[in-house]
């Protein structure tokens, strides 16, 4: 009983350092740059990604962002996600190194749903 009691008191704890986390690191005007018509990056696994993705999402692997031939612009403002927020946040970082100027950290998959303009659901 106190091993089930101390482990969802943890995964609480988690679940709460993540929300926290989350706020701090999500743009505050996200949904003006989701309106602007900012292409949503899915940073996901292939795997993951078929399973399910936002509408008009563009999918580029975190494994292979480094490298791979990106289909945008470089001014052209970018939301980054995944599936909880923490590959989305590194993604987000590679994509700056690499000279794109307006990249955006959109969080997990499912808090980036909420997000969206009704039109883009």
């Amino acid at each position: 009983m106190k091993v089930i009691l101390i482990t969802l008191g943890f995964a609480g704890l988690c679940y709460a350092f993540y929300k926290v986390y989350s706020r701090w690191h999500l743009e505050k005007n996200m949904d003006e740059i989701l309106s602007s018509g900012a292409v949503i990056l899915d940073v996901r696994t292939a795997r993951e990604f078929a399973k399910g993705h936002l509408p008009g999402a563009i999918h580029i692997s975190l494994g292979t962002i480094r490298e791979a031939d990106i289909p945008f612009a470089k001014n052209q403002p970018v939301v980054t996600y995944c599936s909880h927020g923490l590959r989305s946040i590194k993604a987000a970082s590679i994509l700056k190194a690499r000279g794109f100027m307006q990249v955006h950290n959109g969080g997990a998959m499912n808090d980036l749903a909420q997000r969206l303009p009704p039109s883009q659901r």
